[in-house]
């Protein structure tokens, strides 16, 4: 079903599985079938081990340089970049007010949700091995996907003397899997926005956001 999956040697059979992995909520709302959310509850441990295990026996890092390090592959950006790789956004079902909005997020979420279907269908040494072929090329350039961009906006905001702002415009979902909204306001004025499955992760994203649009009007 997904076309680039072939060039990893993976072929899914529980296609009914597969298609709940693609599901937003917003489409199984209308349609009254399975979405990704519990999918992507397994997939985010399966993703979690294998980078675990990778770090420990490839470095000598202690414990929080190994953490910090794993929070940069797995953190939002790097598993967007993942699924942009493999052209997983093609395939995401949304509901009809959702169709303009398939955003980072949803698209991470939905990578996390495959490999849980892989983990099912094919075990857990053909998921592995499909993780490290994705991963290893941005490791082996060194591409950090984790970047403090509230430390840089408040660099930039601080050296115009404006006051800045983060403000929590929604939170939603169950207790295991929110996702929150953020604005980031500069002077009172809306100048970007963040989604994330955190507080902290929606605010970097909002600042990222602001710090870009900042960046190019300079």
């Amino acid at each position: 079903m997904i076309e680039k999956l072939e060039a990893y040697a993976i072929h899914i059979q529980n296609e009914k599985l597969l298609e709940e992995a693609l599901t937003h909520s917003s489409y199984s709302n209308e349609h009254a079938t399975k979405n990704y959310e519990r999918l992507e509850f397994l997939g985010d441990a399966v993703l979690e081990l294998i980078t675990s295990e990778y770090f420990y026996l490839n470095t000598d890092y202690d414990e929080g340089n190994m953490s910090k390090i794993r929070a940069s592959y797995v953190c939002e950006e790097a598993l967007f970049h993942y699924a942009k790789d493999i052209e997983l956004e093609k395939y995401i079902k949304v509901g009809h007010g959702q169709e303009k909005n398939i955003n980072s997020t949803i698209i991470a979420d939905v990578f996390e949700s495959l490999l849980a279907v892989i983990y099912l269908d094919c075990g857990f040494l053909t998921v592995k091995k499909f993780v490290l072929d994705l991963m290893l090329p941005y490791i082996k350039k060194q591409i950090q996907f984790i970047h403090d961009y509230k430390s840089l906006l408040q660099e930039m905001v601080q050296t115009d003397k404006k006051s800045l702002a983060y403000v929590l415009t929604q939170e939603s979902g169950p207790a295991h899997n929110k996702t929150f909204k953020v604005e980031v306001r500069i002077n009172d004025m809306v100048y970007g926005r963040g989604i994330g499955r955190s507080k902290k992760e929606a605010e970097q994203n909002a600042a990222r956001d602001a710090y870009q649009k900042c960046a190019s009007s300079k």
